[in-house]
């Protein structure tokens, strides 16, 4: 019998959640029919999600920024069909294959002077694992520092340097020497590289759990610390890079020279996951210092052709389409229309970010009505509202968000940097429904209350 994946798939249709409660994570299962997002996806489109039902769903979460692009971009997707049918020798291992030499040409070309090779892998979790051990290995220092809130991946070494406890716990013991210092904070960052012994600074230039920014000065101070005390600079570029904030490099905004230059997402177009690790030659050629150290650090997959090619086409994409320019100029017309809207509800109380990465900031409101209701969602469970905006959103709207973090109330939007004028007027006008409903009554817990005692009934 030969493999036929379309007839597979109309036969089995219905069964994802099913299937993942058996043999994947149920826990998951239960989360999303929980909070009301059991649907079943059958194609991708541009800004689109469409479901069995042909109900399109506006994406404004892109796979947690993979899909810069939108879904089934006809660049990247005419590039993989183009490979496939070259039949590629793809793998050799004891090759110096063309793709990744252009792919790490192209990739190098898109950033500052100082950075001159690549190592490529297959996510940004493996992109921070080469990083932590390039600076330790090219500084002859053991410590790594982050910052407090951070995200940089759920690997071991990873992990280790993630701010969010509840990643953390029971995982144990990580790393060694990997430390916290608060986020925009000079003085933990000087009393910690001080000791001279550590390798590098590892940072998100902006934050991706809660979309936290630092101040011009900061990261000037950063910068000049790092050089003062020889400790290389990191800057965790995985959902920041490649356009999302209205620069190629969301580093390029405070004019920083990062030693290391960590990337993935975006890059894969998508379609085959690829995770890179840019850094100066100085760097590389510390660790990769003699023949015998060729292979010191490899991936069996992470130079596979298809990878490469999707990764060209992305970068040939974000050239052509002007993809960078469109996202700053969408940012602001994004920051624009919901400005408004933070004058008019007293609950919604900043929008922070760059380009198309956004935080929406909700906070306790002023008045004793709201104040209340306010304090009787978070005594029930901190972060609670954000969650109720995202749930009708979804629901009511079918605009796929998510919540920054837990036990914030921040929700973040990462569109497709594709998306103009007529999603961003679509979110608008949803969102002030929802705050509309927040403020005059409380028909948005009940909303949320109805979603998940369905949900219970159901299980």
């Amino acid at each position: 019998m030969s493999f036929d994946l379309e007839s597979l798939m109309e036969a089995r249709q219905g069964e994802n959640f099913k299937l993942h409660q058996e043999f994947l994570n149920p826990q998951l299962a239960r989360v999303l029919k929980t909070l009301g997002f059991d649907r079943f996806y059958e194609k991708g489109e541009g800004c689109y999600l469409i479901d069995r039902n042909g109900d399109r769903y506006l994406d404004f979460l892109s796979g947690f920024g993979v899909y810069a692009l939108g879904r089934s971009h006809p660049v990247v997707k005419k590039a993989l069909h183009d490979a496939l049918d070259m039949d590629l020798p793809n793998l050799a291992q004891l090759d110096c294959a063309l793709l990744p030499g252009l792919l790490g040409e192209a990739l190098v070309g898109t950033m500052h002077e100082g950075i001159g090779r690549c190592f490529f892998s297959n996510s940004g979790a493996e992109a921070i694992e080469a990083a932590i051990k390039f600076s330790r290995y090219a500084t002859g220092r053991p410590r790594v520092l982050y910052a407090d809130h951070a995200f940089h991946g759920l690997t071991n070494g990873a992990l280790s340097l993630n701010g969010g406890k509840e990643f953390r716990e029971g995982f144990g013991p990580l790393l060694p020497g990997c430390d916290p210092v608060g986020f925009g904070d000079l003085q933990s960052l000087e009393r910690e590289l001080r000791r001279g012994d550590v390798a590098a600074f590892v940072v998100e230039i902006i934050q991706g759990k809660g979309v936290y920014l630092a101040s011009d000065e900061y990261w000037a101070g950063v910068q000049r610390l790092c050089r003062q005390y020889s400790t290389l600079f990191v800057a965790d570029e995985v959902q920041t890079g490649l356009g999302r904030t209205g620069r190629m490099w969301a580093h390029e905004h405070y004019g920083l020279h990062p030693d290391i230059v960590t990337v993935s997402k975006a890059l894969s177009g998508g379609y085959v996951p690829v995770g890179a690790t840019a850094c100066s030659p100085e760097i590389f050629d510390r660790v990769y210092s003699k023949m015998e150290r060729a292979v010191v650090h490899s991936t069996t997959f992470g130079r596979n052709q298809l990878a490469m090619v999707a990764g060209l086409a992305t970068l040939q994409t974000i050239d052509d389409e002007e993809i960078v320019d469109r996202a700053r100029l969408s940012g602001e017309v994004f920051e624009k229309a919901l400005a408004p809207l933070v004058e008019k509800y007293e609950l919604f109380h900043e929008v922070r970010g760059k380009g198309l990465m956004i935080g929406l900031v909700f906070g306790e409101p002023a008045s004793l009505r709201l104040k209340a209701r306010w304090k009787m969602l978070e005594g029930a469970r901190k972060g609670l509202f954000s969650q109720l905006v995202v749930g009708p959103l979804f629901n009511r709207h079918r605009i796929l968000t998510q919540v920054a973090a837990d036990n914030v109330n921040i929700v973040k939007l990462l569109p497709p940097l594709i998306c103009g004028q007529e999603e961003i007027d679509y979110f608008v006008e949803a969102l002030d429904d929802v705050l509309g409903d927040a403020h005059r009554n409380s028909a948005l817990v009940f909303e949320f209350g109805k979603t998940l005692a369905k949900s219970a009934l159901h299980r």
